[in-house]
């Protein structure tokens, strides 16, 4: 009797053993009492974990680790660009929310535009860029929440600046595709290749001119960037463009503390932040996929993928028909989270069949970088940060070694759009961090990728909630995104089986297959924090060259 019992227990043991061994995940969780940083390049993600173990807070590791990705992933992000960042308080479960995304020039206009003989916004070049909100954002969030002093936070990113570091498998991939993007600018040229030609993997790339930026940033604040040299580059880097950025345009900048936006979706919590940016479009589409139960047959089969990309398309339509900068433009977030609303959106889809000319809803009025934080405390930081295309506008600063964003290529220049371009304006953003939450369970996570963002967040959190996968796990499972082309177009991995797919192509859907886990579908990081444990828990996407580290 006793053997037989001690047979039994064996096989559970082996059983639950073989349940963690035998599986689909590339990765494991980092799993700690301590602090972790979770980035898409490990070098980013050591430099904030040793912030954290010299006792910087969850914010001063943040910026740490984001002005070592400007340096180390400088087509995604970097000074350049802007920046939003979702914060939670373990101390009082408080959320802040913070907008640090640039506005147009003044001189930038309509007028301005169809004078050059525009009839659309540029996509590229000077008349694209809008003001970089990054150092501003990160000098409202120091100043907040940070521990450590500034200048202490930039010794990493000037390092590998002035010295160099190999270039990783995955940016190398994006530099290379990336080179036409900045051909025309002698300035990118000179900065961005080596010898002529975009860095190869284990290469080793320097930026000599970025390291006096981030000196210049770290010695005398964000004032540099502004007010200063830095800004007096900018300026005239853009005066001899023909371009209309002023020094009052960069002076008078600064970010907005917001209040997160939310839903529920089941039992969690989820928030994003509000317009300008798109954060709720994933929260719709949360509402849209919550109005029928998970399918029974797991996340990847054809039941639960056609309600989730039938959902995306409707909240694509709204988020495309109705976002806008909400100080220039009546946005109706409150009636698009409607859960009635949600209903009615619902109803639209077939189950059976793809819908491949989605239109807006009528709710009622009332390539970029992710990280994420948590630190010994529990406190959490949802940061990303962007320059929007690949090498942004497509032009570097004369003489300080990073490219401006081109984010005004997302203006319209349709007067009855929302979007429409107007000076101190700013443009519809892509870019947004997230956060939710059930009991002691605290998580924040990101998903990188232009339109991708909203339905990877929602899926995301379906794999989580509905499914019961681990941070890790959610992060790397197979997905499905938009396509440019729209309609019934739809990018997926081939992880998906070919039965599923070829159930999904016989509804009417139009499948992009790409590689197993490709890049296409964003790149992502979470952390997690368990408020009755203190342990805290970390994952990293295997479609990037990061890791998720502890501080020790």
């Amino acid at each position: 009797m006793k053997l037989s019992i001690r047979i039994v227990a064996a096989l559970l043991l082996f059983t639950t053993s073989m349940s963690a061994r035998d599986r689909s995940t590339a990765r494991s969780m980092t799993i700690t009492r301590y602090g972790i940083v979770a980035t898409s390049h490990v070098l980013a993600s050591q430099a904030g974990a040793q912030i954290l173990a010299r006792g910087g807070s969850a914010i001063d590791a943040a910026i740490a680790a984001n002005a070592v990705l400007g340096v180390t992933e400088p087509m995604m992000n970097g000074v350049g660009g802007d920046l939003f960042a979702i914060y939670w308080d373990a101390k009082t479960g408080k959320l802040y929310g913070l907008n640090s995304s640039g506005w147009a020039p003044k001189g930038l206009t309509i007028e301005y535009l169809k004078a050059k003989g525009a009839t659309e916004m540029p996509g590229a070049g000077i008349d694209s860029v809008t003001v970089p909100g990054a150092v501003a954002g990160w000098q409202a969030l120091h100043n907040r929440f940070g521990h450590l002093a500034w200048k202490d936070l930039f010794q990493s990113a000037v390092s590998y600046a002035d010295e160099g570091y190999p270039v990783p498998e995955i940016i190398a991939s994006y530099w290379t595709d990336a080179a036409d993007w900045f051909a025309n600018d002698p300035e990118s040229r000179r900065i961005y290749l080596i010898n002529g030609k975009t860095p190869e993997v284990g290469q080793i790339f320097r930026n000599p001119d970025l390291a006096k930026t981030l000196r210049l940033i770290a010695e005398q604040g964000p004032d540099a960037f502004y007010k200063g040299e830095i800004a007096r580059a900018i300026i005239s880097t853009s005066q001899s463009l023909g371009g209309t950025m002023a020094a009052d345009d960069l002076a008078e900048f600064a970010p907005e503390w917001v209040e997160p936006i939310s839903t529920t979706y089941r039992d969690w919590t989820v928030y994003e932040l509000p317009p300008n940016g798109q954060g709720m479009a994933a929260l719709e589409m949360l509402n849209i996929m919550e109005t029928v139960p998970p399918s029974p047959g797991g996340p990847i089969n054809a039941t639960e993928l056609h309600k989730r990309i039938e959902a995306m398309k409707l909240a694509y339509a709204d988020l495309e028909r109705y976002n806008g900068d909400p100080r220039f433009a009546k946005v109706p977030v409150k009636g698009i989270l409607s859960k009635d609303y949600a209903r009615e959106r619902a109803k639209l889809i077939d189950p059976d069949k793809a819908n491949c000319q989605v239109t807006a809803g009528r709710p009622p009025f009332s390539d970029t970088t992710y990280l994420s934080v948590v630190d010994h405390e529990g406190n959490i930081v949802s940061l990303i940060q962007s320059n929007y295309d690949a090498f942004g506008a497509g032009i570097a600063v004369r003489g300080m070694g990073f490219a401006l964003q081109n984010r005004g290529a997302l203006f319209s220049l349709d007067p009855s759009s929302p979007n429409v371009l107007a000076p101190r304006k700013r443009p519809f953003h892509t870019i947004i961090p997230a956060f939710m939450e059930r009991g002691t369970a605290h998580i924040g996570f990101g998903i990188m990728g232009g339109a991708n963002q909203p339905l990877a967040h929602a899926q995301f959190v379906s794999n989580l909630v509905d499914y019961g996968m681990n941070i890790q796990e959610a992060l790397e499972a197979p997905r499905f995104t938009v396509s440019p082309q729209r309609g019934c177009n739809i990018v997926i991995e081939s992880r998906v089986p070919q039965e599923v797919r070829q159930k999904l192509t016989a509804m009417g859907h139009q499948l992009d297959v790409r590689g197993e886990y490709t890049t296409a579908m964003g790149r992502g990081q979470a952390v997690l924090h368990d408020s009755k444990t203190g342990v805290n828990y970390g994952g990293s996407d295997a479609r990037a060259d990061g890791a998720a580290v502890p501080e020790k």
